[in-house]
């Protein structure tokens, strides 16, 4: 029986996914549940696994396709008797390594046309952004690309949009020629474009100089961060945290705590707990914006899906989310930020599990640094900063008149979009979680 391997579905966000590294090839045996392919969406890499145990027949895209959602990547022989025969019978069905020599034969076309200063459209063109997404919905719909270069778009720096080119096909797509003939009238964009120009304008033969090329993680998270600030006017505030009682309760419980649990107790669960109280106190915060529609909408969630930022060894960020965190204690949270954690830098998180965060945690303090500013991760309102807890002369209030003390202190720094939330809310907010770390209790 043959068995179709199809493209997962990643979350309602995902609509592709890219193929990072074929780990199986037309005749290898394969048993259930072991991984076939490697996949990258903007969330995460991640595997994909054999649905049945047999032999792969036919392997349909290549490393570094785009893949849209549903659409089959594979299929797999699961019948005992054929697979001795499917191993011959499949050598001539190498046709998808003659897709490849198609599509690197067209992009060495569109760069033959890129020196060439032809026409006014081609050179607009070639000078636009469009993300894979895009390009696949203008494919459906029969738009060129000097078409789609007309489209005016409402993203970063003009970039075009899903939203935009579905808009310009309900309008009837009526004013495609309007957008390329002001743009080959008026030469004040073409300026604009121009003067970015000199950005990317490197002598990669200079000596001395190292070319580090964005891995597909990388290029992902620049994207999104890029969109975010886009998005969502950033707002910071910052507050001190005395973290005495944290620390005392902290050293208390530390070492049975290790000794139970098998990990180390850190200040993350504590400040995870507090942030989980001051959530509740003012729910806005836990909200995602919904900005699809004029006018936009704020979604409040009442379940706390705690996100919290993990550096990979190999460089770049991922957000593993503690779903429900609101449901856990001090010893349930810090068993699951640890696991999430481990988990996240060697790639063995699914996809579950970066989906659905409500609010991030960012502990840059982890590296030493005492303040930072966050970018919210979207669809979210705002991200907390921790930074290092340390040892500072701070004034001690008495009846007795004032003395300076050392105590452990920590920084707070809370990133917020202003367009929900305004900075009394924001600062209010911000102090309570304050105030449940200084008041701790265990």
């Amino acid at each position: 029986m043959i068995v179709d391997i199809v493209m997962p579905k990643m979350g309602e966000s995902i609509m592709e996914g890219t193929i990072l590294k074929w780990l199986k090839k037309p005749g290898d045996k394969v048993e259930r549940d072991e991984p076939i392919l490697e996949i990258s969406t903007d969330k995460v890499d991640t595997e994909v696994p054999s649905p049945e145990a047999g032999i792969i027949t036919e392997l349909l895209f290549k490393e570094n396709d785009v893949v849209e959602i549903g659409k089959i990547l594979a299929r797999l022989e699961t019948d005992a008797d054929a697979k001795i025969e499917s191993k011959p019978a499949e050598k001539p069905v190498e046709k998808p390594a003659e897709k490849p020599a198609e599509v690197k034969a067209e992009p060495a076309k569109v760069e033959d046309k890129k020196p060439e200063p032809v026409a006014a459209e081609e050179t607009a063109s070639s000078d636009k952004f469009f993300s894979p997404l895009v390009l696949n919905i203008a494919k459906k719909e029969g738009i060129g690309l000097a078409e789609l270069d007309g489209i005016k778009g409402t993203g970063l720096n003009g970039r075009v949009t899903k939203n935009d080119v579905l808009n310009y096909v309900k309008s009837g797509r009526k004013p495609a020629a309007q957008p390329v003939q002001k743009a080959a009238a008026e030469p004040a964009p073409a300026k604009e474009r121009k003067i970015e120009l000199p950005k990317q304008e490197i002598n990669y033969d200079e000596q001395g100089i190292s070319v580090i090329e964005f891995d597909n993680i990388r290029q992902k998270m620049a994207e999104h961060m890029v969109a975010s600030v886009a998005i969502s006017p950033h707002v910071n505030s910052i507050a001190e945290c005395d973290m005495s009682n944290v620390e005392k309760a902290r050293n208390a419980m530390a070492a049975e705590f290790e000794k139970k649990e098998g990990i180390k107790l850190t200040f993350m669960p504590f400040i995870s707990e507090a942030v989980i109280k001051a959530l509740k106190d003012f729910p806005l915060v836990n909200s995602v914006i919904d900005d699809s529609s004029v006018p936009f909408k704020a979604i409040s969630k009442s379940k706390v899906n705690l996100g919290i930022a993990v550096a990979m060894d190999n460089g770049g960020l991922i957000v593993p989310v503690v779903k429900d965190a609101d449901g856990m204690n001090l010893t349930g949270l810090a068993r699951n930020i640890n696991d999430l954690g481990k988990r996240a830098r060697i790639k063995k998180l699914n996809l579950d599990e970066i989906q659905g965060g409500t609010f991030t945690i960012s502990n840059y303090g982890v590296f030493g640094n005492i303040i930072g500013t966050m970018v919210i991760n979207q669809p979210q309102v705002a991200i907390l900063g921790i930074g290092a807890v340390k040892k500072r002369p701070a004034v001690l209030e008495t009846e007795n008149g004032d003395f300076v003390v050392i105590k452990p202190m920590m920084y707070l720094t809370l990133s917020f979009d202003h367009r929900l939330i305004d900075g009394a809310l924001g600062g209010k907010f911000l102090m309570r979680v304050v105030h449940y770390l200084e008041n701790y209790q265990a």
